[in-house]
């Protein structure tokens, strides 16, 4: 039996960061909550088996009847930390018939600009990977060491660009390998904020793929204003 394709997205967090008076996830942008865009285009690509959406235990603003039309399931298993979260959807994945074997493609709720073709283009060059991998884009800005100094940071010196790429969602590894690793960077004391650092954690190289300035993470509250801005536009991608 071949591998199959699960998409899982953590969405549990508060995004502090925001400046919303809600979780980000449930902002309303061009038109639609922030969660939509992610699972449309997932529910897009039809050879997934499920995407799984997971929530906190005490979550009050997620409503299904806001995302009608779209093929997902939802698991009130969220943790305390991404780390946490993926953990326990990846356990919650097994009710749906998920294997070992199978893929599983993480991805923020918070990237809303993800397309159907971006997923593809991941999964087409992951199917036959021996660790599989994730979506990033090359540095392009010079990048500085900060240090504490007077009136705030103070530059430290600059750091070579070269070989660096900024992590992006999906990240694509097997189901028993991911959980396999996760389990590892917890006993060992480690809470990884993606994915891939808990693969590398187990000594494997992930495959970078390249990814869209569109799929970027809405963080801070002018983030809105730029997806929207990106969400409003024909998908060109």
């Amino acid at each position: 039996m071949s591998s199959r394709l699960f998409a899982l997205i953590p969405c549990a967090g508060t995004g502090s960061r925001s400046g919303s008076a809600i979780p980000k996830q449930y902002r309303t942008v061009a038109g639609r909550d922030l969660l939509h865009y992610t699972l449309a285009a997932f529910d897009a690509c039809s050879e997934f088996a499920q995407t799984l959406v997971v929530i906190a235990p005490d979550d009050t603003h997620f409503d299904a009847r806001r995302f009608s039309g779209l093929r997902f399931a939802v698991q009130r298993c969220g943790g305390a930390s991404r780390q946490a979260s993926v953990h326990n959807g990846l356990e919650a994945l097994a009710a749906f018939g998920a294997r070992d074997d199978d893929w599983v493609l993480v991805h923020d709720a918070a990237r809303p600009g993800i397309t159907p073709a971006l997923i593809r283009s991941l999964v087409d060059a992951l199917r036959d990977d021996p660790v599989g991998g994730i979506v990033a884009l090359p540095v392009a800005d010079t990048l500085k060491r900060a240090v504490p100094g007077e009136g705030g940071a103070r530059i430290a010196r600059t750091e070579a660009r070269d070989g660096l790429w900024q992590a992006q969602t999906p990240q694509m590894f097997r189901i028993g390998m991911l959980r396999g690793a996760i389990e590892r960077a917890q006993q060992d004391g480690h809470d990884l904020t993606d994915e891939a650092s808990a693969i590398e954690w187990l000594g494997h190289s992930p495959r970078l793929v390249q990814g869209s300035l569109r799929n970027f993470k809405v963080t801070y509250p002018e983030d809105f204003d730029l997806a929207e801005a990106f969400l409003r536009r024909p998908d060109t991608d």
